[in-house]
C-alpha cells in the first residue's frame, strides 16, 4: 500500500489547525505557509471559491510566436505521463492548456482550471500559477499544500516567464498532474521551458539591445579579486552601504540639474557621487555615476556647478577603466547603459585639506553597480516611491474593523503623496454591514471620507449624499466596474454635468485631473474612490491609474472585511438586545435599575434579570458567558430562558443552580442534537451565575453563586458589605453542590449584582476593582439609577474591554397592614372559621368585591390541606399588586389539576380554584409546601 507524502506527519491536520489560528511553522514549508497567510488575508475560504471567467483571453503575438514551439516540444516530451501544460498571462488567467489525458482534463475542468479562468493566488489560493506570480519565482505545490480543498488532489509546478531585457513577468508556465504522479523534478522542467521561451524572446530584440546586454554580461565575468591601493578587498562595502549607494545614484540620475552628491556610509566613511555622460563604442549615449569612498575626514561638498567644472568631468568623458562587479549586478532597465562605479580608497598619509575638488573622483579601480538608460533613473525613483506608498498602505489601511475609519485611512495614505484630494463614497448599506447590491448612476452614495491638502476644494463634504449622473466618471466606473482616467477635467463635460456651478468653483481652486476607481472586493462593488490632483501641474497618467487601482484594491478588501464584521456585530447585538430584559417587570419587592455595556470587541454573554415570584417575592439574576459574538449571545439566551423556566417551578436557589449546571453540562457535550445533523454545538466553554431571592414580607434574601463575583450590600447608613458567599464552581463542571447564604436586609438596603468586567481588566486586578467599587457605593440614600451612573462613571473606561452587566435593587417591605396570617389546627371544623377570617380581613382592606371568590378559594385550599396533608395549616393573605392567598402545610405532596368525571364526588375543588383566580401554583419549603393563588385587585 502506498501513502502520499503529504498524508504522513504534520500536513494531515496542519491545514485545519492553520485555519483555526494555531501555529504550524514546523509542519509546513515556509513558502507554502507564507502563501496560506496571504490567502487568509485575502479572505479566501478553502471550501468556497468563486473563480471569475474572462472569454477571449490572449497574449501578445510576439510572445506567442516565441512560446508556441517550446510548448509543442514540451507537450510531446510529456505525452506519456499524462501531465497538463498551462500557459497563463501575467495576472494568472489561463490562456492555453495542452496535454493531459481525458481523466485529468475532466478533473481540471471540474475545478475551473481551464482557459479563461483566473488562477491567481487571491482567487483560488496556493497553486502553481498564482503562487509563482506572488513569489516571482518557480514553485512546487502538492496535495494538501494547496489552500483550497478542491485543488488538493493535484500536484503542480509553475515558473514565471520574464522579458529578458525589461525583467517584467510576461506570463506563467505551469505543469499539473494528479498528486500521486507528482515529482519535484517538475520544477526543473517548467523552469527550463520558461528559460527557452525567454531565449526566444531575446532573439526578437534589436542588434543594439543585444549588444548592450552582451557587454553588460561580459563586464560581469571579469575578475573581481583585485585589491584596492590600501590593501582592502574591493568587496568591502557592506550590503547596506551598497543599497544606499544604489538608491542615491538612482536619484542623481533622475535629477535634471544635480551632478554631484555626498553620501554618509557606515564606519564614518563618506562617498562622493558624480554623474557624467558616457558614450559606448557604437555611439550609445548613457550616464555614469562614479563614487569615491574616503575612510578619513569627511569631504565637504561644494556647489554643483563649481565642483563639476573644477573637476573637469562634465561633457562626453568616457569611463577610464573596465567594469568588473564584485557582487551581483542589478539591471535597472534596457537599451542605454547607466553605470555607477564605486572606488574604495584610504586617505593619503599626512594632513588632508578640508576641501578638495580636483582629486575627488580620481583613481583607476571601479566596480559596476547599476546598468540602465538615462530616463530609467526617474522611473526607478518613481517605482521605488510607489512601492513605498503601497507598503505604507498595506500597513496603515485596515487597522480597525470600522468601515468609515478604513476609508479615512485610505485618504490619509494617499493625500500628499499621490493625490491632493481623495474622496470615498459608499452606499449606506455598506455602512450598516449589508450587501451593497448593484450600484449605478441611480444609486445614492454617502461621502464617508474626504482627504484634502486644503479646504477650498468645493467638493462634497463628509456625510453628504451624492447621486452621480450617468455621464460622470464615477457613474461610469460603477456601471462598467473599470477605472476611469480624466487627465484634463476642464475638458470633461460629463464630470461637470454633476453640478456645473459647484464644479466650476472646484476648477477655479486648481483641481485639474481625476482618477475614479470602483471599490471592488470578492466580486462585489462597494463604492467608488475619486483621486484629484491640483498642486502638481502634470495630469494623471496611465501609470498613476495602475497605482490608484492597487491602492483601492487593497483598501477594498479591508473595507469589505469591516463591512462583514459590522454585519456580524449588528446581528449579534440585535440578537442580544432581543434576549435581554425589555423594561422593568411589575413587582413591588425592590426598586431596580440596571445597565448593560457591550465590550469594545463586540457583544458578549452577560445578562441580568428581575423575575417576580409567588408570594410577592422577586428573583435577581446576573450571569456571564465567556466569549463574544453570536455564539455567546445565543448561549446567554438559552441560559436566561432556562432560568425563567426554573423560576416558574419556584425552585430553591441552590436547586435552581444545580439544574442550570446540569443543563450547561449537557449543552457542552452537544446533547440534544440529532445524530445525523451536520451542526454541532461549539460548547459554552464557561459560564457563571449569581441568583438571589428576596422576600419583602420577612425581609430575608437567599443567595447562591456559581463562580461569580461577590455581591455587595449597601446598608441604609451607607456602609458597604461584600456578602461572604461560598463560591461554587462555574456552570457546566458538575459534581459539586451549591451553598446558599440567607441575609436579613433592612428596608432601603441596596443589593448590587454585577459581572467581572466591572471590577477586573488587563490593567486592574479584581481586589483593586472591589476596593474602588466599595468606595463608590458608600453613599447613603442614593437612588438605584444614580448608583448605576456613579459606578459606571468611576469604574469603566469609555470603551470597556469586556462587556458589563450591573443590577442595583433597593429593597422594600410589605408592612403589617398588607399582611394577614393565621395558624389553623388540622380540624375540618376550622374551615368555616377560615372563611370568616378572610371575609373580615378583606372588609378591613376595602376589598369586599373579592370576598366571595377569596372565601371560596380559601375554603377549598384549607379543606384540601386538612384532608390530604399533615401538620399544622397556615393561611396567609397578602395585599400587593394582586391579592395573594396562600395555604401552607407540612406535606411534600403537591395537588394536581384534573378533570372529574360525572360520577365522581370529588376532584372539582382545585379546578374551581384555577378558574376563579388569575394564577395559582405550588412552591416547596423546608417544612412542606405552599399552595398560592393570585387575583387582580379591582
Amino acid at each position: 500500500m502506498s501513502v502520499a507524502w503529504d498524508d504522513i506527519g504534520g500536513l494531515v491536520d496542519a491545514h485545519e489547525r492553520f485555519l483555526a489560528g494555531s501555529r504550524v511553522e514546523s509542519d509546513v514549508r515556509g513558502s507554502v505557509l507564507e502563501s496560506w497567510k496571504r490567502c487568509r488575508t485575502a479572505g479566501l475560504r478553502p471550501n468556497q471559491l468563486l473563480v471569475p471567467y474572462a472569454p477571449d483571453l490572449t497574449l501578445d503575438d510576439g510572445f506567442l510566436s516565441a512560446a508556441d514551439p517550446v510548448l509543442r516540444d514540451l507537450a510531446v516530451s510529456l505525452s506519456e505521463v499524462g501531465m497538463a501544460i498551462a500557459l497563463c498571462d501575467a495576472r494568472g488567467r489561463m490562456i492555453r492548456r495542452l496535454g493531459a489525458d481525458t481523466r485529468l482534463l475532466d478533473r481540471l475542468d471540474a475545478v475551473s482550471f481551464a482557459p479563461g479562468f483566473d488562477a491567481s493566488e487571491t482567487v483560488v489560493g496556493t497553486n502553481g500559477v498564482g503562487t509563482a506570480l506572488a513569489e516571482r519565482g518557480p514553485v512546487y505545490v502538492v496535495g494538501r499544500e494547496h489552500f483550497a480543498d478542491c485543488l488538493q488532489p493535484f500536484a503542480c509546478a509553475g515558473a514565471p516567464v520574464r522579458h529578458p531585457l525589461s525583467g517584467r513577468i510576461e506570463a506563467v508556465l505551469d505543469l499539473t498532474c494528479l498528486r500521486d504522479d507528482g515529482d519535484p523534478a517538475m520544477v526543473r522542467l517548467v523552469r527550463e521551458a520558461a528559460h527557452r521561451i525567454e531565449a526566444r524572446l531575446l532573439e526578437q530584440a534589436t542588434d543594439r539591445e543585444r549588444a548592450l546586454l552582451a557587454a553588460y554580461r561580459r563586464a560581469g565575468r571579469e575578475p573581481a579579486d583585485r585589491h584596492q591601493p590600501d590593501g582592502r578587498e574591493s568587496g568591502e562595502l557592506g550590503r547596506i552601504d551598497l543599497a544606499v549607494l544604489r538608491e542615491r545614484a538612482e536619484e542623481l540620475i533622475a535629477s535634471p540639474t544635480q551632478t554631484l552628491d555626498e553620501v554618509a556610509l557606515t564606519g564614518g566613511r563618506v562617498a562622493t557621487l558624480l554623474r557624467r555622460q558616457v558614450m559606448g563604442a557604437a555611439g550609445e549615449l548613457g550616464v555614469a555615476v562614479e563614487a569615491r569612498i574616503l575612510g578619513g575626514p569627511r569631504v565637504r561638498g561644494l556647489g554643483v556647478a563649481q565642483s563639476a567644472a573644477d573637476a573637469g568631468l562634465l561633457g562626453g568623458t568616457k569611463p577610464a577603466a573596465p567594469l568588473a562587479p564584485p557582487f551581483p549586478v542589478r539591471p535597472v532597465a534596457t537599451s542605454v547603459p547607466v553605470v555607477v562605479r564605486a572606488v574604495v580608497q584610504s586617505p593619503a598619509p599626512g594632513p588632508q585639506p578640508p576641501e578638495t575638488v580636483g582629486d575627488v573622483l580620481g583613481g583607476d579601480e571601479s566596480r559596476l553597480l547599476l546598468v540602465g538608460e538615462p530616463g530609467v533613473g526617474r522611473l526607478a525613483v518613481l517605482a521605488r516611491r510607489r512601492l513605498e506608498l503601497l507598503h505604507e498602505a498595506g500597513v496603515r489601511i485596515g487597522t480597525t474593523l470600522d468601515v468609515a475609519r478604513t476609508a479615512e485611512e485610505l485618504t490619509e495614505v494617499s493625500v500628499g503623496r499621490f493625490a491632493d484630494f481623495v474622496a470615498v463614497d459608499l452606499p449606506d448599506a455598506v455602512l450598516r454591514g449589508e450587501e451593497p447590491g448593484p450600484l449605478g448612476a441611480d444609486t445614492p452614495l454617502r461621502r464617508v471620507a474626504l482627504g484634502a491638502v486644503h479646504e477650498e476644494s468645493h467638493l462634497w463634504g463628509v456625510g453628504d449624499t451624492v447621486q452621480y449622473v450617468a455621464t460622470t466618471p464615477q457613474a461610469r466606473a460603477l456601471e462598467s466596474r473599470r477605472s476611469v482616467l480624466e487627465p484634463v477635467l476642464a475638458e470633461a463635460a460629463g464630470w461637470r454635468a454633476q453640478d456645473p456651478a459647484r464644479l466650476e468653483r472646484t476648477l477655479d481652486a486648481g483641481v485639474h485631473s481625476l482618477i475614479t476607481v470602483p471599490l471592488r472586493a470578492r466580486g462585489a462593488t462597494l463604492g467608488v474612490v475619486s483621486f484629484y490632483r491640483s498642486q502638481k501641474p502634470a495630469p494623471f497618467e496611465d501609470d498613476d491609474l495602475s497605482l490608484a487601482q492597487e491602492l483601492v484594491s487593497r483598501a477594498a478588501i479591508c473595507i469589505d472585511n469591516a463591512r462583514r464584521y459590522t454585519r456580524e456585530h449588528n446581528t449579534a447585538l440585535a440578537l442580544q438586545r432581543s434576549l435581554l430584559p425589555k423594561g422593568r417587570p411589575e413587582q413591588n419587592a425592590v426598586e431596580a435599575a440596571y445597565r448593560y455595556l457591550p465590550a469594545q470587541a463586540g457583544v458578549g454573554g452577560d445578562w441580568f434579570d428581575v423575575i417576580p415570584l409567588s408570594g410577592a417575592r422577586v428573583a435577581l439574576v446576573v450571569g456571564d458567558v465567556v466569549g463574544h459574538g453570536l455564539h455567546a449571545a445565543a448561549t446567554m439566551g438559552r441560559l436566561r430562558t432556562a432560568v425563567h423556566n426554573f423560576c416558574s417551578l419556584d425552585l430553591p436557589p441552590d436547586d435552581l443552580l444545580t439544574h442550570l449546571d446540569d443543563l450547561v453540562g449537557r449543552l457542552d457535550r452537544g446533547e440534544g442534537w440529532e445524530v445525523d445533523s451536520d451542526q454541532a454545538d461549539s460548547g459554552i466553554v464557561g459560564a457563571t451565575c449569581l441568583y438571589a431571592v428576596y422576600d419583602p414580607v420577612s425581609r430575608r434574601c437567599t443567595l447562591t453563586r456559581a463562580g461569580h463575583p461577590l455581591p455587595a450590600v449597601v446598608h441604609p447608613d451607607g456602609s458597604v458589605e461584600f456578602v461572604d458567599l461560598p463560591s461554587g464552581p462555574p456552570l457546566g463542571l458538575g459534581g459539586m453542590p451549591f451553598e446558599t447564604v440567607e441575609l436579613e436586609l433592612a428596608e432601603g438596603s441596596q443589593l448590587v449584582l454585577y459581572t467581572d468586567g466591572l471590577v477586573e481588566d488587563r490593567v486592574r486586578d479584581i481586589d483593586a476593582g472591589l476596593d474602588q467599587l466599595r468606595t463608590v457605593l458608600a453613599v447613603p440614600g442614593r437612588a438605584p439609577e444614580d448608583t448605576c451612573e456613579a459606578v459606571l462613571d468611576a469604574l469603566l473606561p469609555a470603551r470597556p474591554a469586556d462587556d458589563v452587566a450591573l443590577l442595583v435593587a433597593r429593597t422594600h417591605v410589605l408592612g403589617p397592614d398588607q399582611v394577614a396570617q393565621w395558624d389553623l389546627p388540622s380540624d375540618p371544623a376550622v374551615v368555616s372559621r377560615a372563611r370568616t377570617l378572610v371575609t373580615e380581613q378583606l372588609a378591613a382592606w376595602h376589598l369586599d368585591d373579592l370576598a366571595f371568590t377569596t372565601e371560596l378559594v380559601a375554603s377549598e385550599l384549607v379543606t384540601n390541606a386538612i384532608r390530604h396533608a399533615t401538620g399544622p395549616v397556615q393561611l396567609r393573605l397578602l395585599r400587593d399588586r394582586a391579592l395573594i392567598c396562600e395555604v401552607s402545610d407540612g406535606s411534600g405532596t403537591s395537588p394536581r389539576l384534573r378533570r372529574a368525571r360525572n360520577e365522581d364526588e370529588g376532584g372539582r375543588g382545585l379546578f374551581l380554584v384555577a378558574q376563579l383566580t388569575e394564577r395559582w401554583g405550588t412552591r416547596y419549603t423546608a417544612e412542606g409546601k405552599v399552595i398560592w393563588t393570585e387575583q387582580p385587585l379591582p
